[in-house]
């Protein structure tokens, strides 16, 4: 089966290997990089593998704090050392903290395309 998946008490990470599409849903407030680790290291396995594109699907997560977005800034940074790899980045228009802090994303790494709707 192609889909890896991560869960919480408040939140599912899943990787589907066929669409290479990242989805992220529910709320994530880890406890700092310690906690974010299985989800950092999913991501970095998922880029390691070097996938023209890479889609990160946040639509359906509702909260981040800010060790969410640490990581998830960690993350694009380290795409950006990977040419080869088109980061593409979906989110929500309806989810407030994502207008902010997805846009940000977009200056770390200017190939990234980020779609909002």
């Amino acid at each position: 089966m192609g889909i890896q998946e991560i869960q919480g008490k408040d939140y599912s990470i899943q990787y589907d290997r066929e669409s290479v599409t990242v989805f992220f849903q529910g709320e994530l407030s880890l406890g700092g990089p310690a906690e974010y680790a299985p989800i950092a290291e999913l991501l970095d396995e998922v880029a390691n593998a070097e996938p023209p594109t890479l889609t990160l699907n946040l639509k359906n997560l509702k909260f981040v704090n800010s060790s969410g977005i640490s990581m998830l800034s960690k993350f694009v940074i380290s795409v950006r050392k990977k040419k080869n790899i088109q980061l593409l980045v979906l989110g929500s228009n309806d989810v407030l903290w994502q207008q902010k802090s997805l846009k940000n994303l977009e200056k770390l790494l200017p190939t990234l395309k980020l779609e909002l709707a």
